[in-house]
């Protein structure tokens, strides 16, 4: 089973959860840890540490969903994914969107995670559209 950590600047990754749980439930084991101005670099690399202690629980990888590539969130997540004595297998995606957070749950089942990651973006990737007049009832399902 593959677990998730949502890491951004800021609270985005706290408000993910907090929308995803408004449109489609609880998504369990999905944790978040964000990068705030008072903590700072390291503040957040001792927080995504101990977020990732708890979401390696149970788990057989990791994937952690990023707001960005190269930003804090991206090059501590990486590092944790690229050293070669990791606990558990980590990979890592920038971009993360609401779509892709809420479909993690049709990953979830995967073990192992970069073929949950490669999945999760092939997912994705139709859910980024540009809106364009139309004649027909469009479907709300993604």
């Amino acid at each position: 089973m593959i677990h998730f950590i949502i890491a951004t600047h800021g609270p985005l990754a706290t408000a993910f959860l907090q929308s995803s749980r408004m449109v489609y439930g609880e998504l369990e084991n999905v944790y978040a840890v964000t990068l705030s101005e008072g903590d700072g670099i390291e503040g957040f690399k001792r927080d995504f540490a101990a977020v990732l202690e708890r979401a390696s629980q149970g788990a057989d990888g990791v994937l952690v969903l990023c707001d960005m590539q190269s930003g804090t969130p991206w090059n501590v997540a990486s590092h944790s994914a690229f050293t070669p004595d990791a606990p558990i297998p980590v990979a890592v995606i920038g971009g993360v969107n609401f779509p892709m957070l809420l479909q993690t749950d049709d990953v979830a089942r995967f073990s192992d995670v970069n073929a949950a990651a490669a999945h999760l973006l092939a997912l994705t990737v139709p859910t980024l559209v540009k809106a364009v007049p139309v004649t027909t009832a469009q479907s709300d399902d993604f």
